[in-house]
């Protein structure tokens, strides 16, 4: 009985590991990765979440691997998540992108972006090329594979247009 107990155990701890490294793992250059920045995002006051940029080496741009981890400090419905990011992207852009597009990005999304709760942690793997992966608590959540779309999603953050300018200059290190 005690070699089993000790077998679950191990097999639980192994499995936990290899999850929180998923996200990881995805980066190209994984084993040069850093985190490059971090900062809160709050609005009307209320902290919503923390934010770190990962990434092989500094300056990162939108051409650039890029990991963007978010843990949020409330709870919120993925439909939420969903409508804030076709809203801000749609900010961001304007006119450019027609709404037949957005409205085929707002489905997407909401394959990947789940309900979340105060301490879970959602993680997006920009690949320029290719689109992005998400990981919500370490756990694969999806793939877009939408090159546009995985730019337009990740510009929220990091595009000089975004919301939250404070937040973009200490992701991207260039801010205490």
């Amino acid at each position: 009985m005690l070699r089993l107990l000790l077998a679950i155990v191990m097999a639980t701890t192994l499995l936990t590991s290899a999850g929180a490294e998923a996200w990881h793992d995805a980066l190209p250059q994984s084993s040069a990765s850093r985190m490059i920045g971090e900062g809160e995002y709050r609005w009307l006051g209320l902290r919503i979440y923390t934010a770190q940029l990962w990434a092989a080496q500094a300056p990162v741009t939108l051409d650039t691997p890029l990991a963007l981890q978010l843990t949020y400090a409330r709870s919120l419905s993925g439909q939420r998540l969903v409508d804030t990011s076709i809203d801000e992207i749609r900010r961001i852009y304007g006119k450019t992108i027609p709404d037949a597009t957005l409205g085929r990005w707002r489905a997407a999304l909401l394959q990947v972006l789940p309900d979340v709760h105060a301490g879970d942690r959602l993680t997006g793997v920009y690949l320029p090329a290719e689109g992005a992966r998400f990981y919500a608590n370490d756990r694969v959540a999806g793939q877009i594979q939408d090159p546009a779309l995985a730019r337009a999603f990740f510009a929220i953050w990091l595009d000089p247009a975004t919301r939250a300018p404070a937040l973009r200059r200490q992701l991207l290190g260039l801010s205490p």
